[in-house]
């Protein structure tokens, strides 16, 4: 495929510095996320010659996608590594290998609030009232940095919460003299903490003093052919500048769904294709995401005269499907949205709250608010008429399934159950873009130019992404529900034996140290320091007065497809 006229332009204007490119397919899709130490040189060698005729097909049929680019230029490859695995993280493109997983850059942090606060690594920042620093993109500068840090301020690295005399006297730092063992007494807690800030404003840069002083005795070890203390000197050195550099803080890069120039026109098309009576004003698209049958979700999103209308998406969790099972999670999906759908019909004609089988009337599914950002939307459409969302009052005209024969032949017996069998209803397979319909044994294949097809691809492209943006903030919040998982040396088994006898952590915080200690694995001392822990994350802010408690804090509801 030959470069783009705007590709070509865009080439052109590129800088030679530090940055990110994101690489767009014809659809605006973004399917490849690289950095660059100069963006110039490493962007245009996409598109030599000498590389198009390369073995690797990889490569080739990324070029071959390349439709449109972007560019953001940062200060640093650093800041440009971070950036890259942020972008990587948040759009998942297609040929992208790295930083896909859900691992993130180190991080340091630091509770003031424990009663002996000390620097541990984490890869997860949370709503605990602690410091963090960092991300940092070299984990070894980073951990170079810490040891420093620990040695010049004399502070502590062992595990316990709260250490005692019983762990001085297997303490290697204390036995050193690295750590002023204010476990004994040695220094109060006061001066202590006062060695903590002082450690913090050195990891917020200021270290000059600190850096002359290496650089000093970096120059004399060289003078005195002591070469491998100057080396490590050195070492030292450009760790500690690499970890205390200023990074910018990038914040979140708002997804932004490509649209159609003539959206209504792409309607009236794919009304004609399909064979339908009229152009589905409201389309609205299905998708099931889950990893290895775990935490089930689905997503329905709404588009109106070939627009997204954020304002009635909808997502879902699975209640009674086990297991990974994608074609009984869309009946559910279906069955829920629907039954629902219908009970506000019946209740808008008559006024009163219809019910179900059970004679309830509960609510099956969650309502999420997205706001529309303007710069997404044209001002107008071709008839000059604004763009105005249409409230779900009514059935959709168009019901879009992503997925095969499988996908479809699940909701449409859902739908006959509902008695629901005239709305149109379609399926639309990723491999091929085929599109399946209800009693017909070969798929419809359109040209991927037709702007029918490019709508049936935003739709389904868009409740993918909303669909696997719920689960991973399902993921998320599984991995920081508990506050436990912060408190040294408990394991899986002592973690859920506390759960187990206790329900939740907000009741654990109201237990005494006696009845921590009759849980299997808990004696006295272990018991006093988990309740010295509870009280110390409570006072700074995690307690029961907090506005932002923890998953575990409170029993989760039943109600609709999510946690209220």
């Amino acid at each position: 495929m030959p470069v783009t006229e705007q590709v070509r332009r865009k080439l052109s204007d590129l800088p030679h510095k530090p940055g990110i490119y994101l690489m767009k397919d014809r659809f605006g899709t973004v399917i490849y996320v690289g950095k660059a130490r100069d963006l110039k040189r490493r962007v245009s060698q996409y598109f030599h010659p000498s590389r198009r005729q390369g073995w690797d097909m990889k490569f080739r049929a990324l070029v071959d996608a390349i439709h449109d680019l972007d560019v953001h230029v940062v200060k640093s490859e650093p800041e440009a590594m971070l950036l890259e695995g942020k972008l990587i993280k948040e759009f998942h493109p297609r040929y992208n290998v790295s930083f896909r997983d859900d691992k993130r850059f180190l991080l340091l942090k630091v509770n003031l609030n424990d009663p002996i606060p000390r620097f541990t690594l984490t890869r997860l920042k949370t709503d605990d009232g602690a410091k963090y620093f960092g991300p940092f993109a070299n984990s070894g500068a980073l951990r170079n940095t810490v040891a420093m840090v620990r040695r010049k301020f004399n502070l502590r690295g062992c595990r316990p919460l709260t250490p005692g005399e019983s762990d001085y006297k297997h303490c290697l730092y204390g036995n050193l003299k690295f750590c002023t063992a204010p476990c004994i007494g040695n220094v109060s807690l006061d001066q202590y903490k006062l060695q903590v800030l002082a450690a913090c404003e050195f990891l917020e840069g200021q270290t000059g003093e600190f850096e002359k002083q290496v650089e000093d005795e970096m120059k004399k070890a060289a003078l005195a052919q002591d070469f491998e203390k100057a080396a490590q000197l050195r070492d030292a050195l450009n760790d500690l500048r690499e970890t205390t550099k200023k990074t910018e803080k990038f914040p979140r890069i708002p997804y932004t769904l490509p649209v159609s120039i003539n959206p209504e026109s792409d309607v009236r098309e794919l009304c004609r294709l399909l064979g339908l009576s009229s152009p589905p004003d409201r389309i609205e698209g299905f998708d099931i995401s889950n990893i290895s049958g775990t935490f089930a979700v689905a997503s329905m999103v709404s588009f109106w005269r070939g627009r997204p209308d954020r304002s009635n998406y909808r997502r879902f969790r699975m209640k009674t499907v086990t297991g990974q099972d994608d074609f009984a999670c869309m009946a559910e999906t279906i069955r829920r949205r629907y039954s629902r759908l219908r009970q506000e019909l019946g209740k808008n004609q008559n006024g009163n709250e219809p019910a179900n089988s059970a004679g309830e009337t509960s609510t099956t599914e969650e309502i999420v608010e997205e706001p529309i950002n303007a710069e997404e939307l044209p001002p107008s459409d071709e008839m000059n008429a604004p763009w105005v969302p249409k409230p779900t009052t009514t059935f959709p005209d168009l019901i879009l399934i992503d997925g095969g024969k499988g996908q479809l032949n699940a909701a449409c017996a859902e739908l006959s159950k509902l008695g629901l069998n005239h709305i149109a209803i379609i399926g639309l397979a990723k491999e091929f873009e085929e599109i399946y319909r209800p009693g017909e044994s070969e798929p419809l294949r359109l040209s991927h130019d037709t702007g029918a097809l490019k709508l049936l691809q935003r739709v389904r492209d868009e409740s993918h992404r909303f669909a696997n943006t719920y689960n991973a903030k399902l993921r998320l919040k599984k991995i920081s529900e508990s506050i436990l998982d912060e408190f040294p040396g408990i394991g899986t088994n002592r973690k859920m034996a506390l759960l187990k006898k206790f329900g939740s952590v907000q009741r654990l915080r109201l237990a005494s140290v006696a009845q921590i200690a009759e849980v299997s694995g808990f004696g006295g001392k272990a018991a006093a320091e988990l309740k010295t822990f509870l009280i110390a994350r409570t006072e700074a802010g995690m307690g029961p007065e907090s506005s932002k408690p923890n998953a575990l804090d409170k029993p989760v509801s039943s109600r609709g497809g999510d946690e209220s």
